[in-house]
């Protein structure tokens, strides 16, 4: 309560400054964005504030109606490409440098532009429909006049928003009233922290006591809250009720918190504004991953820089031809110009458009349903994968948990042995307890009933510590109440915040004792006899992922007594339980089946010793400063010399597929990474469970290393290995990355697997990054949980697996699968094609580019380097839009084997991490095709025209247009019947646009028999030698995939 002391003076302080406080200073607190501070906000006066507070909008938008156009053409033109085509566009306005009609120039810029703008357009109005659908949903208000309306963005910090079942939170705020029986409501956070699970929240006991709702407003008090954080997980804040004698203080937890973004699952609830628009903790953990940017857009990026050092170095040549005569720079200008086809505008669109082709075809794929693709702009990152980094529960497993083992030091219960637990259970519910000492009792019957005892005390303690809720449902039947009255099995559902907790309670109910009832004071469990045992709850300590386990102090309402449950992972419970000699040798042997473990304990407690231990409890949850330190302390005080009950074993089933999937990854080339959370020899269980580790393989534990030297000692021990799995914890890993970091990933990189356990998510990601700094190798990331966003956001490309964790990490992640074994697929044929068409269709749109630069080189230099453009207005236009545009596009339908070979073969993948479908190799060869085609066309048509200058321009053109169809037939691989028609619609819309283009060429000519033949002849000439190249090669050094198909 001291604590409390100083809140209100200070409030009324801090108004009475603001009063005083004036002008322009009084102005900047207003505009900027101050510190956060800690508030106190009073019950239904929105007007009773302390500072100025950010409207409750939601908006998600980059731009708004002033700042979008130029924000898009800022972002457009900071890249210099696009910079470059704007500045050859703008030079066109100056007479002495204009080389045609202006539209050349600006109808390709403007469609590129057009395009990008109704790409953003169409995303920033999804992203406006979205906000103004959250942002005008509607609550109910309380106030003096009753109940209102009220849109979401006009909810103020201090309102009381009642909120129904299934609406979602609309602002950040403490739970101060249910109209649930039990006192308590549950949550769902699936959209906040991506978890599936439920999570049970507490009313303020002051208001959930009050007669009505509408008492709120008639009681005067506040509540004081720390500053807004991102801390989702945490809250520490006050309650006072100030008109009371004494005054009511009651502490706030994260327990008395209702999120924005969760939804109520349970009852009505009633609760007062604390977190406002942009203070939201859901807003403020919206972080904006990097953009990826990918491999292949850089290398094509690198190709264009190629180009332009060309196109600077063929304008000088021709200057220096003309020997600097008159004004030179404005003729180096105009060549620039003429030759700024060397770099094709059209090559982004038609990569841009070619990714979403891609994305299409992956979401259509029926044998991986349900994939989705977040981010269209790095599909080719999927063909060139050579690290993949996966997580291990819910991602190689299947997060379904199955009771496996319950281990009380002397004996050990399997599956095949669970009816002998059942009929201790059974014996100690049906026989009458503590039946008087009997003359000549067996030793054996001792034996039993000693046995019995202890199995029912373990069953008994696994029954009661959980954060299980048994929830019951109308089945059609028997309706809610019915079925909750009366504890119907057939209407009973679990729902925790983790599988193992479900699997847990699921196995005592097949045992015997079965959780009936669960509300936030008592628990209730049904004997095998059906008799109900009530124990009333008097302390519930929740897990947490620091504390690694979890307690529970109950009063059994039959005896009176107190117990203290605990159980949590055997490194943390091991220092808590009396000493034995069982536990650590049992823990590793289960541990190696591959069995999650959980060490369960008790104690038993005296109403003197719980009266001390509540009462320095609540002193210590009242602290505003360091209260979690304080209050573990506290705890940390009962949890000594415990008395160990058992061990429990819970399998986590592996994933359909998963190791015909790893098997085909390795022989692609891939090397699989495991990164773990879970200790070390279960991750080692898995490993080879799943064949990440084949048989034939070696493993090495790395030691557990805590300083340089034991570092330095282990890596010379890990460097005598050859062809070794590595398994390393995350402790060890740090060591190693502190002080030998270059070597260690060295070492690491050469090992067939490696597993990496107790990984924390921040490892993770800095694994990842290590990874593709050393190596400079593309790797990917797989998980399917909260604590893998930040590896799958670091990855070049990161695939989400949806599982049971929540949709968190799909919906961070670049691509999102249903199954690990989807992976396959999404990487073998949909990577694979990607990666391969891109590269064909960007080396096509340069050759086509190229070609026309060549010729536009010839002529300058047949008429003595005069800088005139050969083909003008719509020609130009035409050549890359109508006439060629569809065939060249329709290379993203092509493919070299069918999806079934390249399944079979993942060998075929391995060839792709060389980078050959675009390398300076294949580059140089398109070049010099393109410069042996335009100089055939370009001279042909110089040498076969008759008399006048737009014959050489009917025939150059014509062949080029035929040539450019042929090279596509020529380049595809397999033929798709949208190939066939891109190619015929284009030659007739060539053939039927010639009727308008007089202007350009001679219409009589190109119906005569001389223009068909010179035609040909030149069409010929400029595509036969290649095809024949062709032939030969697939005849004497075939391709690998062709060897396939044939």
């Amino acid at each position: 309560m001291t604590d409390n002391i100083p809140l209100q003076p200070v409030r009324q302080k801090k108004r009475m400054d603001s009063k005083h406080r004036g002008g322009c200073c009084e102005c900047l607190r207003c505009c900027g964005r101050r510190e956060p501070r800690p508030r106190t906000v009073w019950l239904g006066h929105p007007e009773k504030r302390d500072q100025r507070y950010p409207r409750n909008v939601i908006n998600n938008q980059k731009y708004n109606f002033f700042t979008f156009l130029p924000g898009v053409l800022f972002n457009q033109f900071k890249y210099f490409f696009n910079l470059y085509f704007l500045l050859l566009a703008c030079s066109q306005f100056v007479v002495e440098m204009r080389l045609g009609a202006l539209y050349t120039y600006w109808v390709p810029l403007g469609f590129v532009l057009a395009v990008t703008v109704i790409r953003e357009a169409a995303e920033e109005l999804r992203c406006y429909m979205r906000d103004k659908e959250v942002n005008s949903q509607i609550y109910s208000k309380l106030t003096a006049r009753g109940t209102v309306k009220v849109k979401s963005s006009n909810i103020q910090v201090g309102d009381l928003i009642i909120v129904e079942k299934n609406q979602r939170v609309p602002a950040d705020m403490i739970f101060l009233r249910t109209s649930e029986k039990n006192g308590s409501c549950f949550l769902r956070t699936d959209q906040l922290d991506g978890e599936t699970d439920w999570k049970l929240r507490l009313p303020v006991t002051c208001t959930q006591r009050l007669p009505t709702a509408s008492d709120l407003l008639q009681i005067r008090s506040y509540v004081y809250a720390e500053e807004p954080n991102i801390d989702i997980h945490n809250f520490v804040g006050t309650f006072t009720r100030e008109d009371s004698d004494p005054p009511v203080n009651e502490s706030l937890s994260i327990e008395n918190t209702l999120w924005a973004s969760t939804v109520i699952a349970s009852g009505t609830v009633v609760g007062v504004v604390l977190y406002t628009g942009r203070e939201l903790r859901s807003v403020m953990n919206t972080s904006n991953p990097r953009s990826k940017i990918g491999l292949f857009d850089l290398e094509v990026n690198c190709l264009t820089k190629i180009l332009f050092g060309a196109l600077v170095v063929v304008s000088l040549v021709m200057v220096a031809l003309q020997h600097f005569a008159g004004r030179w720079y404005l003729q180096i200008i105009r060549f620039l110009l003429l030759f700024s086809n060397i770099i094709p505008i059209s090559l982004r669109v038609n990569l841009d458009m070619g990714k979403i082709v891609y994305s299409w075809v992956i979401r259509r794929d029926s044998k991986i349903p349900g994939t989705v693709v977040r981010s269209s702009t790095i599909p080719e990152q999927l063909g060139r994968i050579s690290y993949l980094l996966t997580d291990k529960t819910g991602t190689l497993t299947q997060n379904e948990m199955v009771f496996k083992r319950l281990h009380l030091g002397t004996v050990a219960y399997g599956l095949d042995s669970m009816d002998e637990v059942q009929s201790h259970i059974f014996s100690i519910y049906t026989q009458p307890q503590d039946p008087p000492a009997v003359k000549g009792l067996s030793l054996a019957t001792k034996v039993r009933r000693t046995m019995s005892s202890r199995v029912h005390e373990a069953v008994k303690a696994i029954a009661l510590c959980h954060n299980v809720t048994p929830v019951y449902e109308s089945n059609g039947v028997t309706d809610q109440a019915e079925a909750e009255r009366h504890y119907e099995d057939s209407c009973r559902v679990y729902q925790a915040s983790s599988p193992d907790e479900v699997a847990l309670v699921q196995w005592t109910e097949s045992v015997g004792l079965t959780l009936v009832g669960r509300d936030q004071s008592s628990v209730q469990l049904r004997s095998p006899g059906g008799h109900i045992l009530n124990f009333t709850i008097l302390q519930i300590f929740p897990f947490t992922y620091e504390s690694k386990r979890m307690g529970i102090i109950v009063r059994d309402e039959s005896t009176g007594e107190i117990t203290f449950y605990m159980k949590g992972a055997d490194v943390v419970m091991a220092g808590i339980v009396q000493y034995n000699d069982w536990l650590e040798e049992e823990c590793g042997n289960m541990a190696r089946e591959g069995l999650r473990v959980l060490v369960v304990a008790k104690k038993s407690l005296t109403e003197e010793q719980y009266q001390d231990f509540e009462a320095r409890y609540v002193q210590a949850k009242l602290s505003v400063h360091d209260r979690s330190l304080k209050v573990a302390t506290v705890i940390e005080s009962l949890e000594m010399e415990m008395e160990l009950l058992c061990l429990t074993g819970v399998e986590d089933q592996l994933q359909t597929d998963v190791r015909p999937t790893l098997e085909t990854l390795r022989n692609a080339g891939i090397k699989v990474w495991m990164l773990t959370g879970d200790k070390l020899e279960t991750a080692t269980c898995t490993a080879k469970n799943a064949h990440l580790v084949t048989r034939t393989q070696d493993i090495h534990i790395f030691r557990l290393v805590t300083n340089r030297g034991e570092a330095h000692l282990e890596l010379n021990a890990f460097r005598r290995k050859h062809d070794c799995a590595l398994v390393i914890s995350g402790d060890s890993l740090e060591v190693c990355l502190k002080y030998y970091e270059y070597e260690f990933m060295e070492l690491a990189c050469q090992c067939p697997a490696v597993v990496c356990c107790r990984c924390a998510p921040t490892q993770k990601a800095q694994i990842v990054r290590l990874l593709q700094e050393r190596t400079g190798k593309l790797t990917c990331a797989v998980g399917d949980g909260g604590n893998d966003v930040s590896m799958i956001q670091e990855a070049d490309c990161g695939v989400g697996v949806e599982g049971k964790e929540g949709k968190q990490a799909s919906l961070a992640a670049d691509f999102s699968i249903t199954q690990f074994k989807h992976l396959g697929r999404l990487l073998m044929v949909h990577g694979r094609n990607s990666y391969k068409r891109s590269a064909a269709l960007s080396q096509f749109v340069i050759h086509r580019s190229l070609c026309i630069s060549t010729m536009q080189a010839v002529f300058s230099s047949v008429f003595y380097f005069a800088s005139v453009p050969l083909y003008q207005g719509f020609l130009i236009i035409g050549y890359s839009t109508i006439y060629t545009m569809f065939p060249v596009f329709s290379l993203v339908l092509d493919k070299d084997v069918k999806s079934e070979v390249a399944m079979l073969y993942p060998e075929l993948y391995k060839d792709l991490l060389k980078g050959r479908p675009l390398s300076y190799k294949t580059f140089l060869i398109w070049v010099l095709i393109s410069i042996y085609q335009g100089s055939i066309i370009m001279y042909g048509a110089l040498l076969l025209f008759e008399s006048e200058f737009v014959h050489i321009v009917a025939i150059s053109f014509t062949s080029l247009i035929l040539t450019e169809l042929l090279m596509v037939a020529l380049t595809i691989q397999t033929w798709h019947w949208l190939m066939i028609v891109a190619e015929l619609l284009s030659l007739s819309c060539y053939i039927a646009s010639l009727v308008f283009l007089h202007e350009f060429i001679d219409v009589y000519f190109i119906a005569t028999l001389s223009f068909l033949w010179k035609v040909t002849v030149i069409t010929l000439v400029s595509c036969l030698p290649l095809y024949v190249l062709k032939y030969l090669r697939r005849r004497f050094s075939p391709p690998s995939y062709s060897k396939l198909t044939s």
